[in-house]
C-alpha cells in the first residue's frame, strides 16, 4: 500500500494503517520531546475525513482523502488543508506538501495566534 519512497530528506512515516489513512512527521530525530515538546513534531496526515472533522461524524465525501499538515495538535496549517479524489493522489499530495514544506514553501507561522518564537526559528533553520 505505502507509495511514500518520494518523501523528501527529513520526512518519515510514522504510521499507516489498513485503511490507507497515513501520518508523516518531520525530523523526529530534532522535534524528539528533549528539545521540543512532543507536540512539536510537524506531522502530515492523510485520512479520509475532511481536517477537524471529528470521527463520529458521518464522511462527506465518502470516496475522497485529504491531506493536512499540524505543528502541534491545536494548530493546523489551514492553507495547506487539500482534498483529493482517489488516496493514489492523496499520497503524491502528501510527498507535494512535504517538498515544499522542507523546502520552506510553506507559511506556518502564519497558523500561531501566539508563535512560539524557538520553535518556529528552529524550524526556519531546518527548511528553505
Amino acid at each position: 500500500m505505502t507509495t511514500f519512497e518520494d518523501l523528501p530528506d527529513g520526512w518519515e512515516v510514522w504510521n499507516e494503517d489498513p485503511s490507507g489513512s497515513a501520518i508523516l512527521v518531520y525530523r523526529p530525530d530534532v522535534f524528539d520531546s528533549q528539545n521540543y515538546p512532543a507536540p512539536c513534531l510537524p506531522t502530515l496526515h492523510l485520512t479520509q475525513r475532511p481536517p477537524g472533522q471529528r470521527k463520529r461524524r458521518a464522511r462527506s465525501n465518502p470516496d475522497g482523502w485529504y491531506v493536512s499538515l499540524t505543528l502541534e495538535p491545536e494548530v493546523r496549517v489551514k492553507d495547506a488543508d487539500e482534498g483529493f479524489d482517489t488516496r493514489t493522489a492523496a499520497v503524491a499530495g502528501a510527498v507535494a506538501l512535504a517538498e515544499r514544506f522542507a523546502a520552506g514553501d510553506v507559511d506556518y507561522r502564519g497558523a500561531y495566534q501566539i508563535p512560539r518564537e524557538d520553535y518556529l526559528d528552529e524550524l526556519d533553520s531546518l527548511t528553505g
